[in-house]
C-alpha cells in the first residue's frame, strides 16, 4: 500500500538537557539546509568544469528556533560552553491508496550551539517573536522508525538511509 505524505499534522520540541522538557516554540520551525562543499575540477580529461563533492562535509548548518515570548528558554540556549542538544517530535500525515488518512512518525535530533538570540518586539497583547539561532554539528532524521540521515561533524559520521558511508574512511585515519 503506497501512502502519500502531505503534511505535517503537529510537532513538539524538547530539550534533551533539560530531562526532555518540552520547548514551547512558535508555529513554524525551519530545519537546516544541507549544501554539500566541492570542489570545482578541471583539466586534462575533464571536458570544462566539474564540481566533485566531498561525500560528509556540508557547509554551516544553522536551525532558528522560534518562541513566542523571551523566557528561561531561549536565554538558558546562550551558553556556549556546552552544546545544546534538542529533539523535535512530529506526526507526519498521509493519504492511503485507499483514502484514508495515515500517521508516521518523524523524529529530528540535532545537537549546536548559540549563534544568534533575537530578543523579539514588545507589543501590548502580542507574541514577540523571539528566536535563538543553533550552529548544528549533528542531525539525525528518522522517520517511522527508519534512520533516514544522520551527520555528526564533530565525529566523522555521514548515514544515508543507515549506511555509514564514512565508515571506511575512519578505518584508514
Amino acid at each position: 500500500m503506497n501512502n502519500i505524505p502531505s503534511k505535517i499534522h503537529s510537532y513538539n520540541l524538547y530539550n534533551d538537557d533539560l530531562g526532555g522538557r518540552f520547548f514551547g516554540v512558535g508555529d513554524e520551525c525551519a530545519l537546516p539546509d544541507f549544501e554539500q562543499l566541492v570542489e570545482t575540477l578541471s583539466g586534462a580529461g575533464i571536458l570544462g568544469e566539474l564540481d566533485d563533492p566531498a561525500p560528509g562535509h556540508y557547509s554551516n548548518q544553522q536551525m532558528e528556533i522560534p518562541f513566542r515570548v523571551l523566557d528561561e528558554e531561549p536565554i538558558s540556549l546562550m551558553d556556549t560552553t556546552k552544546a545544546v542538544k534538542l529533539t523535535m517530535r512530529g506526526a507526519l500525515q498521509s493519504l492511503t491508496s485507499e483514502g484514508d488518512t495515515a500517521f508516521r512518525p518523524l523524529k529530528v535530533v540535532v545537537r549546536g550551539k548559540c549563534a544568534t538570540l533575537k530578543l523579539g518586539t514588545l507589543k501590548a497583547a502580542t507574541a514577540m517573536s523571539s528566536s535563538v539561532t543553533l550552529n548544528i554539528s549533528y542531525i539525525k532524521i528518522s522517520l517511522d522508525g527508519k534512520e533516514l540521515v544522520e551527520l555528526d561533524k564533530l565525529n566523522g559520521i555521514f548515514k544515508i538511509d543507515g549506511k555509514d558511508v564514512l565508515q571506511k574512511v575512519r578505518e584508514m585515519t
